[in-house]
């Protein structure tokens, strides 16, 4: 006999309820939440998003920029402009010369993390030259001491041996999206070796294998219906944690944007108002993960997001290599690439670092560059046995503000410095434990003395 789910309202908001104690959901309760139409209820779920967001990584945002190293890419998807068939993109595989030199700007405008983005091609993009750019990141530094701090990688998905060698390089969180998880939908969408599901669906099994323990994933809202995608994510990241001890430590939640070299409509397309939807009931079903939001959405939505879950964001970014090097350019179009070398995908939020900072805090968010919990060891279990019960906030405040004040002794002009600096006191004096508040207040006075890099 099929089992008859009660969606009666009652019964969905006792779900909501259930998911504010931050212990997660059944895929029932997700089926649930996905279907329910009732404004009044989406209100409540939108407000638990909120209220979790708030309790495990508080008032932070984190912020970091993708850095795009070669689109050369052996694959045909159909929803990307660098599939192997658009002979009219001009592609590009940087030096590491150059990777360099977009390492320095990426510095100079203030980020701290990037993620960087390869196509899949053995020859031209191997594991030795993915290997060789991450080393290459962490070597630049400019005159303050700044530097990237933590490099994550997207790359395609790969073998146990070539994740042990992203693992020695010292890399923070192996990212890679599923893109749908509708087979028939993935394999009519893909052609080359990234067709293969089976493939793409283990990867993060893989990498667990070879060590790594921070594994990113997502899906493409608008390849399928929205709905089976969430369920799946949910039940991905279920499936993580109980066969490999430790669930996602990101769920990206992109939406698919069009480019000059893309045909392809999608026949799902999602619309504001459910695309807000997915992200509070992620962070609802999944409450430990970061949720990460980016350039593909404009300014306002990307507000409110931040608001209702989302906990990492990217900004100012260029989704073409060595496009850096060119912003602000005055020919740089929504694609995020420079003249006619179009990025992977339309931008819709285009504003540089700065833009993007006060925007945050005017929303009464600490922008936050922290790179502590992957240096001081909080990676995989670690992480999560404080993320769960929603102790990784005990240290998200104080490091925030640590790095946001480098930023706007670095980088904020007078008025942004005394608008940010009553921020840093506000929040300073809503850190409860008197010693780690003291701590930080000697730490922020040391980093006004030109020291830099401090966290705990």
């Amino acid at each position: 006999m099929r089992k008859i789910i009660d969606n009666r309202p009652a019964n969905i908001r006792e779900i909501v309820a259930k998911g504010c104690l931050k212990k997660g959901l059944s895929l029932e309760d997700v089926s649930l939440l996905v279907n329910c139409e009732d404004s009044g209820i989406i209100s409540d779920i939108f407000s638990a998003a909120a209220k979790i967001k708030q309790e495990i990584y508080g008032e932070r945002l984190v912020l970091f920029a993708p850095l795009y190293v070669s689109d050369y890419c052996v694959n045909d998807c159909a929803y990307c402009n660098f599939h192997v068939s658009n002979a009219g993109h001009k592609r590009r595989r940087l030096s590491q010369d150059e990777i360099a030199s977009e390492a320095a700007c990426l510095i100079n405008m203030g980020h701290k993390r990037v993620l960087l983005e390869f196509g899949e091609d053995p020859k031209l993009n191997d594991i030795d030259y993915i290997c060789e750019a991450i080393r290459t990141i962490y070597s630049v530094k400019d005159e303050h001491g700044n530097k990237i701090r933590r490099v994550n990688v997207n790359i395609a998905a790969t073998t146990v041996e070539n994740y042990r060698k992203l693992k020695e390089e010292g890399i923070g969180t192996y990212q890679l999206f599923q893109e749908t998880y509708h087979r028939l939908t993935y394999e009519s969408l893909h052609k080359g070796p990234k067709a293969s599901y089976e493939r793409q669906i283990t990867a993060h099994n893989r990498a667990r294998e070879a060590g790594l323990d921070d594994l990113g994933i997502g899906a493409l809202f608008g390849l399928y219906d929205w709905k089976f995608e969430v369920m799946a994510l949910v039940e991905h990241a279920q499936k993580m944690e109980a066969e490999l001890g430790v669930g996602p430590h990101t769920i990206s939640v992109p939406r698919f944007r069009p480019a000059p070299g893309i045909k392809y409509q999608p026949k799902y397309p999602v619309n504001d108002a459910d695309f807000l939807k997915i992200i509070a009931i992620l962070r609802i079903a999944v409450p430990y993960a970061g949720i990460i939001l980016s350039t593909r959405e404009e300014p306002a939505l990307r507000s409110r997001a931040f608001q209702l879950g989302v906990s990492q964001a990217s900004a100012a970014s260029i989704c073409v290599p060595g496009g850096y090097n060119n912003f602000p350019s005055p020919s740089m179009g929504e694609g995020g690439g420079e003249g006619d070398n179009v990025g992977q995908f339309y931008i819709q939020d285009t504003r540089p670092v700065g833009d993007v900072v006060k925007s945050i805090l005017a929303d009464g968010l600490i922008p936050s560059f922290c790179t502590a919990c992957y240096r001081s060891g909080r990676t995989g279990e670690d992480f999560m046995n404080l993320a769960k019960p929603g102790r990784i906030h005990e240290f998200c405040r104080p490091n925030a503000l640590l790095t946001f004040a480098e930023y706007l002794e670095d980088f904020g002009d007078g008025d942004l410095k005394s608008e940010g600096g009553e921020l840093i006191e506000k929040y300073l004096n809503d850190i409860n434990d008197d010693a780690l508040r003291n701590k930080t207040t000697i730490k922020l006075k040391e980093i006004r003395n030109g020291a830099r890099d401090l966290f705990f």
